[in-house]
């Protein structure tokens, strides 16, 4: 019998409003006959499903049963689950009521069923901020027994992992989990088929781990050459979880001096394959975010040489296609940030040969991890000028982005932005493939990521371009499309889709060709983000876009004949961003300009509207950039 069962109805003023309906259901809970008692539950689990206000009521009412058959008390506790999933109130309700005790009484049944529903339970209500964690630790039995439970199945192993997650708060209470095996018990759970389930261990070792050198020197003390190999790297794996979930700092000496050098001894030629594997993508896994890390790395134990040993099994290893992997992982994280390594890289034997055969590997998981470390070294303005022509990469990337699942093309479009970059002699080669049309489709992707990406790279390719090659990503883009990413609800495709837009309107003859045949369109965009919600790097560039029209021959009289404009750059030069003052005032200088025609009858006409009262009092503003702008500008005046 479940303790918390009460006897008599539940009278806390949780809502004021009690329904017939409620109180139908309560009503059932007290009838003589099991079989309509375990009827009414199961109407009353249906009926609170999604519904607060019941669930209110149903506490209010009492509706917390006695009960005798495991069926009943199994559908009990999912009521009770549900009931938690209501406000604070209901949670808050359900403790004063005594449930944690009854369902951690619950717990020593020995059906899973029902042990399932009481986790479920316990977790929903020790999750909530308004449930003291101190309930759990009352009953010195409680934690073993809930160790015990974490063999039954995935549900025990998710739920109880996160109870201690969140009911972990002070040292004491870390000790506590410590002292009852919770390394021994939780740490199998990192490398759980479930998802969930590594999840919850991670969050668990990462509030064990908090702030507490204890649990990190047994981790430490794992790790030892004399200890099991498995022991090591499972030990190396919670530290390296840990500190990526920050309860350790990446400079800390057990990080630096104790799993990054373990980790490079499983990528060792001694280790088994499977171990190699697994030391590689660990270690990828910890220096990813760091680059100190990544400097260690690549000095530890000849590293960078040793990774080449993996693509020297024979094809017919049945792991060949994870060994290659993870070696191109490592390779990926140990480049993305230092310029040496990136070289020390590609001077490895037949590295860059290795890279471009990944790219057309059957196995997709090789391909991904190949253009990955492409990426990284594509970040390198040397590489670009070197090995990436040398190699004529951009066949084979070019290649890859036809028909790849979206991931891989996420990570190919990104090393093609890098590609089209203007320094790089890959960059005429890709234009003439006609690259220009696949960039446009990716601008059409459901992902937001792969939005970016093309447009990105249209952007790259049209900077410095000749008028051919603009007019060519104009008309391929199609002006609906350009006007539909200046909308686009992400951030960052907006930003991208202005640096396009900017490149294209550069040049005095490429921005008068724009302006004359999409400038109203041009115009009424400007004016709704100007208008708009945006943050102040979209606004600012918006205005350098603007800028920018303002410098056309033809082009400013687009400006200068709407005073709505007028006055919004007006507004901008008077805002409190020093940016967007610098920004605006760059375009009044463009349209003041002495030595271009109309220059006199625009002077007026900006006089007339304030702008020279503007420019005076920016001249002498304390910003020095802002000042000497608007200083240029008045001089056009007094020429």
């Amino acid at each position: 019998m479940m303790a918390c069962l009460l006897e008599a109805p539940l009278r806390i003023s949780v809502l004021s409003e009690v329904t017939a309906t409620s109180r139908h259901y309560v009503d059932r809970l007290f009838d003589p006959d099991p079989q309509k008692v375990l009827q009414g539950v199961i109407d009353m689990k249906n009926a609170v499903i999604g519904n607060n206000k019941q669930k209110a009521n149903l506490i209010v009412l009492g509706a917390v049963p006695r009960s005798s058959s495991l069926e009943l008390r199994t559908e009990c506790a999912v009521v009770l689950g549900s009931l938690a999933m209501g406000t604070e109130n209901n949670i808050k309700s359900l403790v004063d009521c005594h449930i944690i005790p009854a369902l951690l009484q619950g717990l020593l049944c020995s059906d899973l069923i029902f042990i399932e529903a009481c986790l479920r339970c316990l977790r929903t209500v020790f999750i909530s901020p308004v449930t003291p964690v101190q309930l759990l630790y009352t009953d010195p039995t409680v934690i073993p027994h809930l160790m015990s439970l974490l063999c039954r199945s995935q549900h025990t192993q998710e739920y109880i992992t996160q109870i201690f997650a969140h009911c972990c708060k002070t040292p004491e209470h870390q000790t506590v989990l410590f002292n009852h095996g919770a390394i021994q018990n939780i740490a199998p759970l990192l490398i759980s088929p479930s998802y969930k389930v590594q999840m919850q261990a991670l969050k668990c070792f990462s509030v064990l781990a908090y702030e507490n050198t204890q649990l990190s020197q047994v981790f430490v003390r794992m790790m030892q050459r004399d200890k099991p190999i498995e022991m090591q790297l499972t030990a190396a794996k919670c530290l390296t979880y840990m500190c990526r979930a920050g309860a350790i700092r990446t400079e800390d000496s057990c990080i630096v001096l104790k799993t990054l050098p373990c980790l490079v001894r499983m990528c060792s030629k001694e280790r088994l394959l499977e171990e190699r594997v697994e030391g590689a993508e660990t270690l990828a896994y910890l220096m990813e975010p760091d680059i100190e890390l990544q400097r260690i790395a690549s000095v530890t134990d000849h590293l960078v040489s040793m990774l080449a040993d993996y693509f020297k099994y024979p094809s017919s290893v049945s792991a060949i296609t994870d060994i290659k992997r993870a070696a191109f992982k490592l390779y990926a994280s140990l480049g993305s940030n230092d310029e040496d390594i990136r070289k020390k890289i590609t001077e490895t034997e037949n590295m860059m040969d290795r890279i471009v055969s990944g790219l057309s590997e059957s196995s997709i998981k090789v391909r991904l991890a190949a253009v990955r470390c492409l990426h990284s070294l594509s970040r390198s303005v040397q590489q670009l000028r070197t090995s990436f022509h040398d190699h004529a990469v951009w066949k084979p990337l070019m290649k890859l982005l036809q028909n790849a699942p979206d991931e891989v093309l996420v990570m190919a479009s990104s090393t093609l932005c890098n590609l089209l970059l203007e320094f790089s002699p890959s960059k005429e080669p890709i234009l003439e493939s006609g690259v220009i049309e696949l960039l446009c489709s990716l601008t059409q992707s459901h992902s937001p990521a792969l939005r970016v990406n093309g447009i990105w790279a249209l952007m790259n390719m049209a900077f410095q371009a000749d008028q051919k090659v603009k007019v060519e990503i104009v008309r391929a883009l199609g002006t609906e499309q350009l006007f539909r990413l200046l909308s686009d609800p992400d951030a960052n495709v907006l930003m991208k889709t202005l640096g396009l837009l900017r490149n294209l309107l550069s040049t005095r003859p490429h921005i008068d060709q724009i302006m004359s045949s999409h400038g109203m369109q041009i115009m009424q965009a400007v004016t709704l983000i100007l208008e708009g919600e945006h943050s102040t790097e979209v606004k600012e560039q918006t205005l350098c876009i603007l800028a920018n029209i303002a410098d056309g021959n033809t082009a400013k009289e687009l400006i200068m004949t709407n005073d709505d404009m007028l006055q919004k750059l007006k507004y901008y030069m008077g805002h409190s961003i020093v940016k967007l003052q610098l920004a605006a005032t760059f375009c009044i200088s463009n349209l003041i300009w002495n030595e271009e025609d109309g220059s006199q009858e625009r002077q007026d006409k900006l006089r007339e509207m304030g702008f020279v009262d503007i420019l005076h009092k920016l001249s002498q503003a304390s910003d020095p950039s802002l000042c000497d702008r608007a200083k240029t500008a008045m001089q056009q005046y007094l020429a």
